[in-house]
């Protein structure tokens, strides 16, 4: 494109950042002007997307990780005739699909941004995916981030991750502004010194002194497009509020809308403005797939034997393993914790198809996201405990309608001596939070590996809970397990109590029903092995049978499996107690820490004698 229509194209941009802004009252104008030429000459130049082909393998993608600018984002969609000016005049209403952020009701938003610092992460997953695919013309992802941002660690997880996988078809566009919400940024316009720090990241970092400058700009993608051997990023000088003098440069003015009267006056100081310009993006190159694996359909998931032992979590690596050979979609993620997780049986068999995290959880999630938005079935596992330093990734993982499925380990005081740093405590309350989620909490190893092959069919966000310690298989191989279902281990006369319980604490649970029966006191116990959603149905039915309910479980007592139940039982006529931890958890033996925190057989044993009224 010439740089005459180039320059009309901008100003047009500009012209469309600024009306749709002032027509919403609200919005990030001025962090939008100081990227036009930024993505205007990328997006007319060197971007190649099929529009009527969304899900084509060959398109690049662009990310603004910079979510706040997102006004320029549907202004470039309106100058190719995606969007009219009526369009974006609807910004940030209520009908309209063009969000303060970007959000999936736009149809050409890639992911949702606006949580600072996820952008590059999800980039990562994007290339990821495309590598595995082997596309024989590698598409690119582009990300436009904020210099503000650039002070967000995750960023610096990426970077580095990036560069080891040599992830040469990334591109980052910072645009370093200066000015953040509050004021001057940590470096300001040193862009030098962010390149010194890309660079010993090992990334190729390009400095554009003017990033109003097409030509300057034009350099810098050619630059970055003929890197060959690592990403690249563009460190690009700007000035906030480009082309508006009561803007530019200016404190104060970031997330804040032009008023009609100074609408009027920035229009009149940007100059002759061409509404009827429209340009289009080029398509992409025609490619092949070179990597088409075809899964085997009649691989066999790994059979128990009722009262052996065996952990869930092996069970998981078991089950992962035999689901990565029936479905060539499935690939794992894991933080430098596949021998504890297991994840490594899958990582044996498929070391294309293993991603390696190391310990940067936060960029571990947001890379699951971009693998998954680009069709792959990524299983992402940790200790359950670190999960919950992720969880900002995991809640706008929801928005970008990620499908990705976490495995945590180690969870509740069961793991015993490693001490309460590494015990996940609150990661049931966590991942109940997230709407529409799916919360799996297997107690063996048989119902581990259903539940495994459940969450791969299943569609969205799903958490499988984890125990660390071998337990006997309960189940044979055959017994089903779904979402939102229970198994319900009967009282051996009329029921007396209903204990619910799930994972270990079940265990703990059936000890204590052989030992009520003992004395007189029969007891059914309810698996609920889907936490959420749970299974209301069965838990009702049970509850009308029962003289009481006592809930045990192996997590804090707030927004766990207890909580949960008492939700459902809201305005029943019926007595609960609900067994947790409660304590400041401690080293010691497992046993040790279940009759400390009141979660073990006795204290179930006591609490149904207690509630019942009956003993021997």
């Amino acid at each position: 494109m010439n740089e005459k229509k180039l320059i009309s194209i901008s100003k047009l941009l500009c012209y469309y950042i600024l009306v749709s802004t002032t027509a919403a009252g609200s919005g990030h104008p001025t962090s939008s002007l100081s990227a036009v030429e930024l993505m205007a000459t990328l997006f007319f130049n060197f971007y190649r997307y099929d529009l009527q082909d969304k899900k084509n393998v060959a398109n690049d993608r662009i990310i603004f990780s910079k979510g706040h600018a997102s006004p320029l984002l549907y202004a470039l969609f309106a100058v190719i005739g995606e969007l009219s000016e009526a369009d974006l005049l609807k910004l940030r209403t209520f009908d309209s699909p063009l969000e303060g952020h970007p959000s999936m009701r736009f149809a050409y938003t890639e992911v949702a941004t606006g949580s600072l610092g996820q952008g590059l992460s999800i980039a990562l997953g994007m290339a990821l995916a495309n590598r595995l695919r082997g596309v024989s013309h590698e598409p690119y992802i582009y990300v436009l981030l904020g210099d503000s941002e650039m002070a967000e660690g995750q960023i610096w997880e990426a970077l580095q991750l990036a560069s080891y996988y040599k992830l040469s078809h990334i591109v980052g566009i910072v645009d370093v502004n200066r000015l953040g919400q509050r004021g001057e940024t940590m470096l300001g316009w040193d862009i030098q010194t962010y390149a010194a720090r890309a660079e010993a990241f090992g990334w190729n970092a390009i400095i554009v002194n003017d990033g109003h400058d097409s030509k300057q700009i034009q350099t810098a993608y050619k630059k970055a497009l003929s890197q060959e051997s690592r990403p690249s990023i563009i460190f690009a000088k700007t000035i906030k509020g480009k082309g508006v003098s009561l803007l530019e440069n200016k404190d104060n003015w970031h997330g804040k809308a032009l008023n009609v009267q100074e609408l009027r006056e920035s229009l009149k100081e940007i100059g002759d403005i061409d509404t009827t310009v429209k340009e289009h993006v080029h398509l992409p190159y025609t490619v092949e797939i070179k990597n088409m694996q075809k899964p085997n359909s009649e691989q066999l998931f790994t059979t128990y034997k009722k009262g052996d032992s065996i952990s869930v979590r092996e069970a998981y690596g078991y089950a992962l393993n035999s689901l990565g050979r029936r479905h060539a979609d499935v690939v794992a993620l894991d933080a430098e914790m596949s021998n504890s997780t297991f994840s490594e049986e899958f990582k044996r068999s498929f070391p294309a198809r293993f991603f390696e995290m190391f310990i940067a959880e936060q960029n571990m999630v947001s890379t699951a996201v971009g693998i998954s938005s680009s069709g792959y079935k990524p299983f992402v596992s940790t200790f359950g405990a670190f999960f919950t330093r992720a969880f900002d990734q995991i809640r706008m993982a929801q928005y970008s309608n990620a499908n990705i499925k976490l495995a945590g380990s180690h969870v509740g005081v069961s793991i015993g001596v490693d001490g309460p740093s590494q015990m996940a405590l609150e990661d049931i309350a966590m991942m109940r939070s997230i709407n529409e989620s799916v919360v799996l909490y297997p107690s063996d190893a048989a119902s581990t590996s259903q539940l495994v092959k459940v969450m791969y069919k299943h569609v969205g966000i799903s958490y499988l809970r984890m125990t660390r310690e071998k337990t006997k298989v309960l189940y044979d191989n055959t017994d089903t397990f779904f979402i939102g279902g229970s198994h319900v281990f009967p009282a051996d006369g009329s029921s007396d109590a209903l204990v619910v319980a799930a994972g270990i604490t079940l265990h703990e649970a059936l000890y204590a029903q052989e030992r009520l029966k003992n004395i007189g006191v029969y007891i059914t116990v309810m698996d609920c092995y889907s936490i959420k959603p749970l299974d209301s149905t069965t838990l009702r039915v049970l509850v009308r049978e029962a003289r009481c309910v006592v809930t045990v479980e192996d997590h804090y007592i707030f927004g766990g499996l207890g909580e949960a139940v008492q939700n459902e039982l809201v305005g029943l006529p019926v007595r609960v107690i609900q067994l947790a931890v409660r304590k400041r958890p401690r080293s010691g033996s497992m046993d040790d820490l279940l009759a400390y925190e009141g979660i073990n057989a006795d204290a179930i044993v006591n609490s149904v004698i207690s509630l019942t009224g009956l003993h021997d």
